[in-house]
């Protein structure tokens, strides 16, 4: 834990929840042991599309929809959702939660390897979610950066590795070192671009929020 668990437990106690189908769809993924946003970490993801009033929001790691879902329940009307997903075992589930929720409209789901189609989309997004595989965050960044539109807001999920970001890479076990060390590079690139102002929350595994300014540089 990154929060002290017993503040964690009191915060959470005081959610009120979302709608039915998103509140059966948190418990159907924990019980399935599918990866989710974190109860405290979906708080913030919602205070922060309240603000921004987004017209257009791209999240990078669709899973089964839970997280677009949550988006789509807060978002201005007239906003649209583009996800996602690789893992061919999950996109027909997302899908499938999309038309239950009612929310193919209004939710566009892109399948196959997101490096290869954030290279391809065009256009801007005022909000974007990275919420996929940890290691690859700092090689979506540069595509990242180009779609975000000036003033958009950048929201990175599970950047602390429950703690262990803080830790040398040697106390970090063998299979972890290349995502922790990726990890580093990724939060030390968000907090020394000129282009973005960053703040690093310890919520949930972590989060990144990040502003693009208008008229400046990156740092080189």
């Amino acid at each position: 834990m990154i929060v002290e668990e017993r503040i964690t437990t009191y915060i959470n106690s005081l959610d009120i929840g979302n709608s039915n189908f998103l509140n059966q769809l948190r418990r159907q993924a924990l019980l399935e042991e599918i990866p989710i946003i974190r109860q405290e970490a979906e708080h913030l993801l919602k205070v922060l599309i309240q603000l921004k009033q987004p017209k257009s929001i791209l999240e990078v790691g669709t899973a089964v929809g839970y997280s677009a879902l949550l988006m789509s329940e807060v978002m201005p009307k007239g906003c649209y959702i583009t996800t996602i997903e690789k893992y061919e075992k999950r996109i027909p589930v997302a899908k499938e939660n999309f038309r239950l929720a009612g929310k193919e409209e209004e939710i566009t789901l892109l399948e196959g390897d997101a490096f290869e189609i954030l290279e391809q989309l065009e256009g801007s997004y005022d909000l974007i979610f990275m919420d996929a595989a940890k290691g690859q965050y700092i090689h979506f960044l540069p595509a990242v950066m180009r779609l975000l539109s000036s003033g958009g807001v950048l929201i990175s999920d599970n950047v602390l590795q429950d703690g262990e970001i803080i830790e040398s890479r040697y106390c970090v076990t063998r299979r972890n070192r290349t995502i922790h060390s990726r990890m580093r590079d990724y939060l030390y690139e968000l907090t020394h671009r000129k282009d973005l102002e960053t703040s690093i929350l310890p919520i949930g595994d972590g989060m990144t929020v990040s502003v693009k300014i208008t008229g400046n540089e990156e740092k080189k």
